[in-house]
């Protein structure tokens, strides 16, 4: 492809070398395009000299139309380091330098920001509430990921490895859009040529809660947040997606190729999937589904007896991904999950032989990052075929494209 990566002035701007010589090596054409304070942390001369082509960085030059010219050329457009500045520009409709200038022309093209700032800024409302619009209108985002930050304390903030980057352009396979004015504008970049276009997939996330009286129940420490990073990636790699939650306070509303159902129980999730999966081509079940409910359920609150404990007797609930195991017909690929403390690969072996999957997710709580409630996780993808792969500790985004990656846009198993 064409591809112009826009720098801005944030100290992660030292890595965008290195990513315009990965994009180079993977044989797509480069041009930059940077902010004047870009050029604070990063020289014209080695872009130029990494890219092979001259760098655009005035709003006034070749008349002041380059703007329309590189976006006339260019198929993608990456911005890394995506500052707080360029994220709010774009989000406002302002176009006050060369590379905004150039982002409001790029608007019926492929954009993609990987976001670099200090946490406090990345968690501030108006950047969040920015990113959403970006969203919404189909940018994609990549990262940010968490580590040391330059100001010296860690938090999630920094900016996507390049390596990352390059992957994301390279499992996505952007290309030109076939935008009309009667669509809404969150499909306006929507992926023509990946391989999940016309597909339809089945994800299941979050936590389950079973019912003990009308104030109390059985739940865990999901938040949802693995599933609905699939979801997401699953639909910017061109998927239609069927999302069954359980309860969370996430919210994926703004993508119309998502599809959300709401569920609280392990039974309500069962009849869902069930329901769903047969028009599927494949399904990633990363729910945390309670293996057990309460026989009786009050629908009044229970008072305590004295000073006597309360005995309950749990019953098993439907084991949904083994019964999507036996649904499976040829060609449909079904993905489980398995979160273990202790013989973590044997244990996933044996549930990725016995609930006859193509593929199974194994996490750890005994390592740091990973499990319930954060935004990072570390996991090793296990195929029916025997092979076996290991990621480091990255965010739940970076993680789901990777399994997406891994498990749906593979040829072969």
């Amino acid at each position: 492809m064409r591809i112009v990566v826009g720098i801005t002035g944030g100290i992660a701007a030292y890595k965008v070398p290195e990513l315009v010589r990965l994009l180079v090596k993977a044989g797509h054409e480069v041009r930059c395009a940077a902010t004047e304070h870009a050029l604070q942390f990063v020289t014209r001369p080695t872009l130029e000299t990494v890219s092979g082509a001259p760098l655009y960085c005035d709003l006034f030059a070749s008349g002041g139309t380059e703007h329309i010219s590189l976006k006339d050329w260019g198929e993608l457009l990456v911005v890394a380091p995506a500052t707080a500045n360029i994220i709010g520009k774009v989000a406002a409709g302002v176009a006050d330098d060369a590379l905004s200038t150039l982002l409001l022309a790029f608007s019926a093209k492929p954009v993609v920001m990987a976001p670099a700032m200090n946490s406090d800024m990345w968690a501030h409302p108006a950047v969040q509430r920015n990113l959403t619009t970006l969203r919404g209108w189909g940018i994609g985002i990549v990262g940010p990921a968490e580590g040391e930050l330059a100001c010296g304390v860690s938090g999630t903030g920094r900016m996507a490895e390049p390596g990352a980057i390059t992957e994301a352009i390279a499992n996505f396979e952007f290309g030109k859009t076939n935008f009309e004015e009667k669509e809404s504008t969150n499909s306006r970049f929507r992926i023509q040529n990946s391989k999940l276009a016309g597909q339809r997939w089945l994800v299941t996330a979050g936590p389950t809660y079973e019912k003990i009286d009308a104030v109390r129940f059985i739940g865990n420490y999901s938040s949802g947040k693995m599933g609905f990073a699939l979801a997401e990636a699953l639909a910017e790699a061109g998927a239609e997606v069927e999302l069954v939650s359980g309860p969370t306070h996430l919210d994926i509303s703004t993508c119309q190729h998502i599809n959300v159902h709401r569920v609280e129980s392990a039974r309500e999730m069962y009849a869902a999937a069930t329901e769903v999966f047969p028009a599927c081509q494949g399904a990633i079940l990363s729910a945390a589904v309670a293996d057990y409910r309460s026989a009786e359920q009050a629908d009044h609150k229970l008072k305590k007896q004295g000073d006597e404990g309360m005995t309950l007797r749990l019953v098993q609930n439907p084991d949904i991904l083994a019964t999507l195991g036996t649904m499976k017909r040829d060609g449909q690929r079904l993905v489980g999950f398995a979160l273990e403390t202790d013989n973590e690969l044997q244990n996933a072996e044996g549930k990725l032989r016995r609930k006859n999957l193509d593929f199974i997710v194994m996490n750890s709580l005994r390592d740091a990052g990973a499990g319930f409630g954060v935004d990072t996780n570390k996991v090793t993808i296990l195929g029916a075929d025997g092979s076996r792969k290991e990621s480091p500790l990255m965010t739940k985004t970076e993680i789901a494209r990777l399994i997406v990656n891994t498990v749906a846009l593979t040829d072969t198993l």
